[in-house]
């Protein structure tokens, strides 16, 4: 997408933007997912099978396509964006509880301190590239601003990032403050749009396309019947490691696997994973649910390199109104003793959150030429049939 920023207000730029998104989320939506492939997954899925299966749970995303050819920083190629995700909607000034936790800190996310010390998630969780995190920080205080929404006269604002710099001119600072509250503004209930889209768009993932993908799990009425729906950023990780469905799919789709055939460190980059729940979860017990992410990128083949940003954070919908200027506030808390099928959905839809990202998204050429391939569906259905693993 390409606009003569200069020459536009935020006003009529977000306007612009907002009509132009409207038919690529209907073209984006009827893509198929892993499920659609016969890939099999463990678990019940919610209705959308996205982390928006949550009730209150809005994404939005800003996607920036422009240029080809060679890198001229500051003019392009530019593939990048942001992705929001807001645990009780764009309307909403009511906080949620919240926790974190860093696999591998080679990467950012910004105000975890805060969140670590108070226990709530103030505001949205903004991703986007590595370069765009301040602006994307101030934007949001400047969106809350206007709201007059904060619970305080400040704000620390939630911003992660993974590294694009491969197919997008990362250091010429092309994401404004308008496309964080593009994202913020057109994000919605219902389905989520994957793949190359907002944060995601110039993402690497197993030295595939990468990008956004999310995945949900419902528990049974035993289990307490809560909804545990994930959103991931996915842009790490060597071919070789890729496995899908326990299947060592980037053993047998070697193609394009430029990393290793470049004679660099293969298994480079990050992952943003967010866990969202209506399970009442106290901030401990989040930060509990942010750690089991880490087992369903395992399953895939992530193993949190040294040169990876691993980050994910938790957040629970539940207990309404829990932050009270005054009085003694009663909350619901699941018992430690019912918690592990909520731990256990979080490892599932993570798993196969990050293969819905690798199947949406689709291949990309960037700065200087370089390609990405997406993920063969084709190939990846014959490795899964190889190996005895593909859902009829």
């Amino acid at each position: 997408m390409s606009l003569p920023m200069v020459r536009w207000t935020a006003h009529t730029l977000v306007a612009a933007l907002l009509a132009a998104a409207a038919p690529l989320c209907t073209v984006a939506q009827n893509k198929p997912r892993a499920r659609d492939l016969g890939v099999p997954f463990e678990g019940t899925p919610g209705p959308l099978n996205a982390i928006t299966d949550v009730a209150g749970v809005e994404v939005g995303h800003s996607t920036i396509i422009r240029g080809d050819g060679k890198l001229e920083m500051g003019k392009g190629p530019v593939r990048t964006g942001v992705t929001a995700v807001l645990p009780r909607g764009k309307n909403s000034t009511d906080l949620v509880f919240g926790g974190w936790f860093s696999l591998n800190g080679n990467g950012e996310m910004t105000g975890t301190t805060w969140l670590e010390e108070g226990g709530f998630l103030e505001g949205p969780v903004m991703i986007t590239n590595t370069s765009s995190v301040g602006v994307v920080r101030d934007a949001v205080i400047g969106w809350q601003l206007k709201r007059s929404g904060l619970s305080q006269p400040w704000s620390l604002p939630v911003v992660a990032e993974t590294w694009d710099g491969y197919l997008n001119d990362i250091g010429g600072f092309h994401v404004k403050p308008e496309h964080a509250h593009l994202a913020i503004e057109t994000a919605a209930a219902g389905p989520v749009i994957e793949g190359n889209v907002g944060g995601g768009t110039g993402m690497v993932c197993h030295e595939f396309k990468g990008g956004i993908g999310t995945a949900s799990r419902k528990l049974s009425e035993r289990q307490g019947g809560y909804t545990i729906g994930v959103l991931v950023q996915c842009n790490y990780g060597a071919r070789r490691l890729l496995r899908i469905a326990g299947a060592p799919v980037g053993q047998e789709i070697s193609e394009g696997a430029f990393r290793s055939a470049l004679g660099g460190e293969e298994d480079v980059g990050s992952i943003i994973i967010v866990v969202a729940t209506d399970a009442p979860l106290l901030p401990h017990q989040l930060k509990r649910l942010a750690r089991r992410a880490a087992m369903g990128l395992a399953r895939n083949g992530g193993i949190a390199s040294n040169g990876s940003g691993d980050i994910f954070i938790a957040f629970s919908t539940a207990n309404p109104s829990a932050v009270r200027p005054e009085g003694v506030v009663d909350l619901k808390m699941l018992p430690n003793d019912r918690i592990s099928p909520v731990l256990e959905a979080t490892v599932m839809a993570t798993e196969e959150a990050i293969i819905n990202a690798l199947v949406a998204a689709e291949t990309m050429s960037g700065v200087d030429g370089n390609k990405v391939l997406g993920l063969p569906h084709g190939r990846l259905r014959e490795v899964l049939r190889k190996f005895n693993r593909l859902q009829p």
